[in-house]
């Protein structure tokens, strides 16, 4: 991955919607060139999807989670993003394992997701931070 390819990975991050022609103005290069570095990095697996940012009015909030030590984290994050309000699933480093982040109808719900992942049987502990403001 060079500069051109970074470059091009920032302007999709702000809008992944941006047209490729849109892009080769901007980085000064065609809009072909900018097709080909597009695919090449979904092919390669750094691009994995193209998705769209929410402002539903809902309560988003990070759940976060401990696993015991001998539990696959794939799995606990695979059982939980199935979940509709998910928005991400991560495996971090440091004092937790996962970062849950969902959107949820209100903290009501946000609630019940806590109590669902806490009764998961690989889950040690959650805390829970609820988003106030989100800038890209």
């Amino acid at each position: 991955m060079d500069d051109l390819d970074r470059q091009i990975l920032d302007v999709l991050r702000r809008d992944a919607r941006t047209p490729y022609t849109e892009i080769g103005d901007e980085l000064g290069v065609s809009e072909g060139t900018i097709r080909n570095r597009v695919e090449r990095l979904q092919e390669d697996g750094i691009i994995e999807r193209f998705t769209i940012s929410t402002s539903t009015g809902n309560v988003k909030a990070m759940i976060e989670v401990d696993v015991a030590v001998d539990v696959d984290t794939h799995g606990v994050g695979d059982q939980i993003a199935e979940w509709p309000e998910v928005d991400f699933v991560w495996q971090v480093s440091g004092e937790l394992d996962i970062v849950v982040v969902v959107d949820a109808d209100d903290t009501g719900r946000v609630n019940e997701l806590i109590t669902k992942t806490r009764e998961l049987d690989d889950v040690t502990t959650t805390k829970t931070r609820l988003i106030l403001d989100e800038t890209l």
